[in-house]
């Protein structure tokens, strides 16, 4: 067959196919335009999942009528200067209106502020529609109707309809996470209307949106971010250990504004928790790189889904250590969801009477507390009283406690009236794991500070100090290694020989000593002691595919990590041990010490916080 140039229409079919995936891909290049137009309201409307419909309608700048025909040409664009380092909007390609408009029956009527009416053009399958008069308000409305109507073929590769409803929302939410001073409103057939009031571009403001977006729970249950590195600015909120997720989804990561989906930041946002998540938790995070344009390229994708950094190191050395500082500064904190999980747990019980009285007989009560006499009331005349409950025996008479029992009560203060006798106890109520109270089931610790109860697992909670200990001292020194009685010669392609030579300083810090053995091998003579016995090609492979990947040796930290973690599980306080005061109050203090202690290295809580106003609620006081 001859080379011929192919039809503009097959071109912009072709372009569809890498840009439009699917409806959720149309709705996000529109949104995208609308805010590159500086939209202050963005509205979007579907129907059949967004393949019978699509409308997006904003309050922007608007397209003058006689650039109407150039917004639907291809490679045309009002963003992009003649630098294409200096990216800073976030569409610039000039390909999404005519590869939108190649697949299904596209609309747009547009008018400016300067402008008396409005104008429109359209386009069906590729064949544009010629421009005419039309009735808008100041802004933009583009209306997709029948996608991929004149590509059937990719109509058999779409999802139900809920499915695509459901990734359609998911990119609205991104996008409006990026601005909080924008009004969205994602309605239609196929859904629930979804609305996003607009805040501010303050901090604050930014925080109402998160919470918009992702409920109210997050924002009591993270950690704001502000770190700087090199000229690349990083900000946002993530979540403390205990609050967490089954999946990613609810990890949202920006570049200038614009949503990324990058394995390089996932990656950073999952070594940053590797010591204090279990391993099928994920955390929850919304963070925000600033940077300049020209040291990311955001033109590697076709949906602009991923980046590339210029220096890939410097940008998750940020991102690890900023999440990781943010984690030890924010000190010991329980996730606010624990709270309402313990109080779920409580059910209070109504107890079985033997009788069918009244539950709430007020005219019984009050008829009862007559008869009883100037005395007051009467507990044995009560229709409310409890029958053939047993209590004659244990230790109650007729009105209540015996005097030997109530004597035994008197005899003991109350854990506040302690505290105030004791003016040390008076003090650690003020801390925030406050005074240790009792211990239960030779497990749990109960505190008590000025307004809440805390419960706290010892063993968890001892077992996230000792590894803490442990690491620092493995980490703070040279790891000890043990020479091989014959160096071990492994085989790699060149280009991983000669990463591995680069970072042999870094290694032999872990323990590992290796050296280059021709072009393409090396030879390991020492390992780590604490490994043992170890696959060491094995090992090798391994860092050489990290390296190549995040250029970090972190395989072999998390190797040693995992020892140091299994030894502090046996060595810590073990369930059942009996604990005094001054041990447990210990504990409580080594705690609120520690960075990272609000989870033991397996990713559980240590403990739980309950505050005083919830046992109140419990008990029908609020």
């Amino acid at each position: 067959m001859p080379i011929r140039q192919l039809s503009e229409t097959m071109i912009n079919q072709i372009a569809a196919g890498e840009v439009i995936e699917r409806p959720a891909s149309v709705v996000k290049e529109l949104v995208e335009n609308a805010l590159d137009a500086g939209a202050s309201r963005v509205e979007i409307v579907t129907a059949g999942g967004g393949l019978n419909l699509i409308r997006v309608t904003d309050d922007g700048s608007g397209i003058p009528e006689r650039e109407l025909a150039l917004a639907i040409a291809r490679h045309c664009t009002s963003k992009l200067t003649e630098d294409i380092n200096d990216i800073r909007s976030l569409g610039f390609r000039g390909e999404a209106l005519p590869s939108i408009g190649s697949v299904s029956r596209l609309s747009i009527r547009s008018r400016t502020a300067a402008s008396d009416s409005a104008a429109e053009i359209g386009i069906e399958g590729g064949r544009v529609l010629p421009v005419r008069p039309a009735a808008a308000n100041r802004g933009t409305t583009v209306e997709v109707r029948d996608l991929f109507f004149a590509t059937p073929a990719r109509l058999k590769f779409m999802k139900g309809e809920r499915a695509e409803s459901s990734a359609t929302s998911d990119v609205v939410k991104r996008i409006a996470i990026a601005f909080p001073a924008v009004r969205f409103t994602l309605a239609g057939s196929d859904r629930s209307t979804l609305e996003l009031p607009a805040t501010d571009d303050s901090a604050e403001g930014s925080l109402r949106r998160v919470a918009q977006v992702m409920g109210a729970d997050f924002p009591d249950n993270s950690i704001a971010i502000d770190a700087m590195r090199e000229g690349v600015h990083l900000t946002g909120h993530v979540s403390i250990p205990s609050f967490t997720r089954a999946n990613a989804l609810q990890q949202y990561a920006y570049v200038n504004g614009r949503p990324v989906r990058d394995k390089l930041i996932a990656g950073a946002i999952r070594g940053a928790y590797a010591d204090v998540l279990p391993r099928d938790r994920h955390a929850v995070t919304v963070l925000f790189l600033t940077l300049d344009p020209a040291i990311v390229d955001v033109n590697v994708h076709p949906a602009k889904a991923d980046v590339r950094f210029r220096d890939p190191g410097l940008v998750r050395g940020l991102i690890v250590g900023a999440i990781r500082q943010a984690l030890a500064d924010a000190g010991v904190r329980a996730a606010t969801t624990g709270a309402a999980g313990m109080m779920a747990a409580f059910r209070p019980g109504a107890a079985s009477y033997g009788h069918g009285g009244p539950a709430n007989g007020h005219r019984s009560y009050d008829a009862a507390y007559c008869a009883s006499g100037p005395s007051g009331f009467d507990a044995a005349r009560s229709p409310q009283r409890p029958l053939d409950m047993g209590f004659e025996g244990a230790g109650f008479d007729q009105r209540g406690l015996r005097d030997n029992e109530q004597a035994a009560f008197d005899a003991g203060a109350s854990a506040d009236a302690r505290a105030g006798q004791d003016e040390a106890a008076e003090t650690l109520l003020g801390a925030v794991l406050g005074a240790a109270r009792a211990q239960v089931h030779e497990n749990y610790i109960v505190a008590q500070t000025r307004d809440s109860l805390i419960i706290v697992d010892q063993h968890a909670a001892h077992e996230r100090l000792v590894y803490e200990a442990l690491k620092n001292a493995l980490h703070s020194r040279p790891v000890p290694s043990q020479m091989l009685l014959l160096p071990e010669i492994i085989d790699l392609p060149e280009e991983d020989a000669e990463r591995l030579a680069l970072h042999s300083e870094t290694l032999a810090r872990f323990g590992l000593g290796i050296e280059r053995f021709g072009p393409g091998a090396v030879a390991v003579r020492e390992t780590p002691s604490m490994l043992g016995e170890t696959n060491v090609g094995q090992l090798v492979r391994d860092l050489a595919d990290e390296i190549a990947d995040n250029d970090t040796v972190d395989t072999l930290k998390e190797r040693l990590d995992k020892i140091a973690a299994t030894m502090a599980c046996h060595g810590s306080v073990r369930s059942g041990r009996l604990l005094k005061a001054e041990e447990m109050n210990a504990l409580l203090r080594q705690m609120e010490a520690t960075p990272g202690s609000g989870t033991c290295n397996h990713g559980r809580p240590t403990y739980i916080e309950l505050k005083l106003a919830d046992i109140e609620r419990l008990f029908g006081r609020r």
